[in-house]
């Protein structure tokens, strides 16, 4: 009897933990990208240095993909990372690199157009 009591005692406690009320004002949804810039996010075109002649975001930088390992210390350190290209594919590659590489606040912003909408 003493066994049971003792399990039943548990099983309640236990039980009253499980019903405990969770947060329900915690945002956990990412940032967007316009939050991020705000925020003071690194804004990268890893586009070529002709491409990226042609026209980009105002107060991005460019680092080729190409130069993407070699530069990426110049990653470390900033609230976030926001990368993008011309079609998605490039920057998907640069977020591999630095991730690899342990830099993991970063966001594929995709291409030029995209990025321009999101910063509206």
């Amino acid at each position: 009897m003493k066994i049971v009591s003792s399990l039943f005692i548990a099983l309640l406690f236990f039980n009253l933990q499980c019903n405990t009320t969770k947060p329900t004002d915690v945002n956990t949804e990412p940032l967007t990208v316009k939050e991020q810039v705000r925020q003071g996010a690194m804004l990268v075109d890893v586009r070529t240095p002709e491409e990226f002649a042609e026209g980009s975001i105002d107060g991005a930088v460019n680092i080729p993909l190409d130069q993407v390992q070699s530069r990426v210390d110049e990653f470390r350190g900033k609230p976030s990372v926001v990368v993008f290209c011309k079609s998605g594919n490039r920057s998907g590659q640069a977020i591999k690199i630095l991730e690899e590489n342990g830099i993991h606040n970063v966001t594929n912003g995709i291409n030029v157009p995209q990025m321009k909408e999101a910063l509206k």
